[in-house]
């Protein structure tokens, strides 16, 4: 499905822009009292809205959870005045570990009085299996509130929610179109979902993966071992001749993580596998990688091994612009009617983002971040968001939409 792309905004609901503590300016404008006070009756809500969302497991490959997931959201926007559609992947870009089947995304759109074209982005897939919630289910300690996939990206979606229902509160119409996309395939690199995104922090790190296989020939490891060619040998030479290629100054790093090799201690392995994580700034830093990976593996230990590498960019990097950095300082501003600081990132640290999707084709500025302070994504014990951070986010994601869409936003 196409989507107008005149300049539009871009703002996907995780943690770019960094919330901080310690002191604020000396001069600051007053926070817009409606606001704040919306934002502050949204509070409890959302606490709850997370609870039901961390309370549907929604694993990546657990399609079902995700169907589950996406018709309550999909109720909730409904709710809220928007036109839903629940969108099957058709178009699936297939990855090595995509699975038959991906799960759906949400698609909602808001037609406002105004020209201004908005878009919201979030995922409601996780890392987990089946089963885990019951060890992490959803609990509130204090100022944290834990759950499974709460930090990475169920809050997401929450303040997506409420951000709508606290403009639905104020009555603000004044944008043109406030598109609102929840991806159900995001933590698996985004097979079904990067056709439509890309039909639609400032920056974040590209990822890509490299497999590597050698095939060499089994033999008895005991009555013949010259018989045979030693795969998990070559696979360890390649390995330490490709270990020393991260950049990390650049923003380029390369990881071996995943080795596979033989089948009895008795066997002289005939093939071993091995996998990278490779992370980089530019897309271009993937084709310099690939081309020297290329190269490296020519020079083999056992020459009658045969080696072999494929190279994945499974989601490009999200690369700060001067269009988004001016938007975000214009945040910086806004946060800091709360009395608030806030670091603006416009360097990747390592991890990706839809959003990057998104900016491939969208002229506007793309902004990472728009979500709650939290911590421990991917993690089986301690995940979390900060219950503080609610009510300053909430206000934080209501009024940059409304200064963008009166004009009051610089946007190039």
């Amino acid at each position: 499905m196409p989507f107008p792309l005149s300049r539009p905004l871009v703002l996907r609901a995780t943690l770019a822009l960094a919330f901080l503590g310690g002191a604020h300016a000396a001069t600051q404008a007053a926070p817009v009292a409606a606001v704040q006070q919306a934002a502050q009756a949204q509070k409890q809500a959302m606490l709850d809205t997370m609870r039901d969302l961390v309370n549907i497991e929604s694993g990546s490959k657990d399609v079902e959870g995700v169907e589950r997931i996406a018709a309550l959201i999909g109720e909730r926007l409904g709710a809220l005045g928007g036109k839903v559609e629940i969108l099957q992947a058709t178009d699936i870009f297939r990855l090595d570990d995509t699975p038959e089947r991906v799960g759906p995304m949400v698609h909602a759109e808001f037609k406002g009085s105004g020209q201004k074209k908005i878009m919201l982005i979030a995922h409601m897939d996780t890392v987990y299996r089946n089963g885990m919630l019951k060890d992490q289910p959803f609990r509130i300690d204090g100022e944290r509130a834990y759950g499974l996939g709460i930090a990475d990206d169920k809050h997401g979606v929450a303040t997506i929610l409420h951000t709508l229902a606290l403009l639905q509160k104020l009555d603000f119409k004044d944008y043109g179109t406030l598109t609102v996309l929840i991806n159900g395939d995001e933590e698996i690199s985004s097979p079904g979902a990067r056709a439509t995104l890309t039909r639609l922090t400032l920056a974040t790190s590209g990822i890509g993966a490299a497999y590597l296989t050698v095939q060499g020939k089994t033999s008895h490891a005991g009555a013949r071992p010259e018989g045979g060619v030693n795969a998990l040998t070559e696979l360890s030479h390649q390995i330490l001749q490709l270990k020393d290629l991260s950049k990390p100054e650049a923003g380029l790093k390369l990881n071996w993580t995943v080795a596979q090799a033989g089948t009895n201690r008795n066997v002289i392995p005939g093939q071993a596998t091995a996998q990278a994580d490779a992370r980089a700034l530019k897309v271009s830093d993937f084709d310099a990688l690939e081309r020297t990976l290329q190269e490296r593996i020519q020079n083999k230990l056992l020459p009658e091994a045969k080696v072999s590498l494929k190279f994945e960019v499974r989601r490009p990097p999200l690369e700060a612009t001067p269009a988004s950095r001016a938007l975000a300082n214009h945040g910086v501003a806004i946060y800091q009617e709360l009395g608030l600081p806030m670091k603006v990132i416009d360097r990747p640290s390592g991890g990706g983002t839809d959003a990057a999707f998104a900016a491939l084709k969208a002229r506007g500025p793309v902004i990472e971040g728009m979500g709650l302070s939290g911590f421990g994504a991917h993690s089986n014990d301690a995940e979390y968001i900060q219950i503080p951070s609610i009510v300053p986010r909430l206000y934080l994601a209501t009024r940059m939409i409304m200064d963008v869409s009166q004009d009051k936003a610089p946007m190039k």
